[in-house]
């Protein structure tokens, strides 16, 4: 169920100059459930450029704390307003929203987990959820340099972590697609989330080896719920998708990449 909570600020960290890590608290112990791969709409006050609330990927929840993390990018007014916010401040936040990743259904299926960029935000918690599934999961996450690369050590608390840059300064060299442990390791399933030549070059593999793939689309939104359309995709029957409210996960088979 939706609902609209005012969260407040618990933590705000600066992760790299241009990423941050905003904790926020539900007081009242009215934390929702929430999927991994869902997404809230964060208002954003005392903002004249920014009219509406942004979406932001759940980073992490944590129900005994009634703790919500989100790892922002500093890309715009509205995230960039958001980073001056102080422990204390009462944060309006709208949630759970859009539909998570789907849990496999193999008993201790071997789970790939692949993001760029930002692309990781829905990544760590989808990797809590699944070891707490008794699944075994590893991390591929990638960056252009070793200033991009984030949060090692919270990943590694719940799975492998293998790196790539695109100029070797940390892990192998090149994107995710290639790094060795994709011919080294057979996997049930994958789950990506990055840009999107990026998880179209993922899917073309998946299809290839023919594995189970999940994609967290990035398309633009603005209201959150389906009813703006400014976030659609088209599938492959050529329907057009609310990314939203349909996604933002979305089984590749879903989507016209192989043609």
């Amino acid at each position: 169920m939706k609902k609209q909570l005012n969260l407040k600020v618990e933590n705000l960290r600066k992760i790299t100059e241009q990423h941050i890590l905003l904790s926020l608290v539900a007081p009242n112990g009215d934390m929702p459930e929430i999927k991994a791969g869902q997404f809230v709409e964060v208002k954003v006050d005392n903002a004249p450029t920014v009219f509406l609330r942004r979406p932001i990927s759940v980073h992490f929840v944590d129900y005994a704390k009634q703790r919500l993390d989100l790892l922002v990018a500093l890309v715009g007014d509205g995230t960039r307003k958001m980073a001056t916010l102080s422990v204390g401040d009462e944060v309006s936040v709208l949630l759970p929203l859009g539909n998570g990743f789907p849990m496999p259904t193999k008993a201790g299926a071997k789970c790939l987990l692949v993001g760029g960029g930002v692309g990781i935000a829905p990544l760590l918690y989808l990797g809590d959820r699944l070891k707490a599934a008794g699944h075994q999961v590893s991390f591929l996450l990638g960056a252009r340099n070793a200033g991009g690369v984030m949060l090692e050590d919270d990943f590694k608390k719940f799975g492998n972590l293998y790196l790539t840059t695109e100029d070797g300064s940390v892990g192998e060299k090149g994107f995710v697609t290639n790094h060795s442990i994709l011919e080294k390791e057979q996997f049930d399933e994958i789950f990506v989330c990055g840009p999107t030549p990026m998880m179209k070059a993922v899917a073309k593999y998946a299809y290839a080896k023919n594995i189970e793939c999940y994609v967290s689309l990035e398309n633009k939104m603005a209201c959150g719920l389906g009813a703006c359309l400014c976030c659609v995709t088209e599938d492959n029957k050529g329907h057009n998708r609310c990314v939203c409210s349909e996604g933002p996960v979305f089984n590749i088979n879903e989507l016209p990449w192989q043609n």
